[in-house]
């Protein structure tokens, strides 16, 4: 369970799309408001800190697993650090760390390959691959959120529903939640968000194997 956790982590962060079919039907104006939105907010930000959760549920929505982690953002930098796993990426290069075998995996980004980033995930991934529509406003943890439904035009993929919750406050997403074709379901939420910190800086998304000893490097570039 925890590789499979951990692999779903990075899933969410780091699978390429490859859309199996043209896009068909249209999208709902109201819900690409809202997501404009969020895609302007964000991208005025200069670095973003965010502590998240991603839990697994069955289809009754019992929780099978849960695991929690970080990640931050600059431009087309990111570091995402969960328990057992680490990812560094400069926009040029990408660092995998596995602790449990202390290697880490070095691979050069392709930026035609269509890859999710942490930043897309907040910015402009709906309109290339998926259909969207505005549902009735809810609540998560007493707050105010709007509910948006996402159906991807590839009906290839394990899922077939997402479900993305925008702070009608802040226009920031607070939470996603990802409906399998299994019967699972993977929440991914929003614990705590932080921007424009001088702390994060361009080494905060570079490996350096120096705090790591003994940890084996294996160079794909």
């Amino acid at each position: 369970m925890k590789t499979l956790y951990t692999t779903l982590a990075v899933t969410l962060f780091t699978t390429s799309i490859a859309l199996a079919q043209a896009p068909t039907g249209k999208s709902d104006p109201a819900a690409k408001k809202v997501l404009d939105q969020v895609s302007t907010k964000f991208r005025s930000y200069a670095t973003v800190k965010a502590g998240f959760t991603l839990t697994i549920q069955d289809a009754s929505g019992k929780v099978e697993a849960k695991k929690s982690g970080t990640v931050e953002m600059k431009g087309t930098k990111y570091h995402i650090s969960v328990t057992g796993q680490e990812i560094y990426c400069d926009g040029d290069n990408s660092w995998t760390l596995d602790k449990s075998s202390n290697e880490v995996k070095i691979d050069k980004v392709d930026a035609s390959a269509g890859t999710i980033t942490p930043q897309k995930i907040f910015t402009d991934f709906y309109d290339k691959d998926f259909l969207y529509k505005l549902n009735d406003d809810t609540k998560i943890n007493g707050k105010p959120v709007r509910e948006i439904e996402l159906t991807p035009f590839d009906k290839t993929k394990p899922f077939f529903k997402v479900l993305v919750y925008v702070d009608k406050a802040t226009s920031n997403i607070v939470s996603t939640k990802v409906f399998e074709k299994n019967g699972s379901h993977i929440v991914y939420s929003i614990t705590t968000f932080a921007h424009n910190l001088p702390t994060i800086t361009d080494n905060s998304f570079v490996f350096d194997k120096t705090k790591f000893p003994g940890v084996e490097v294996v160079d794909l570039r």
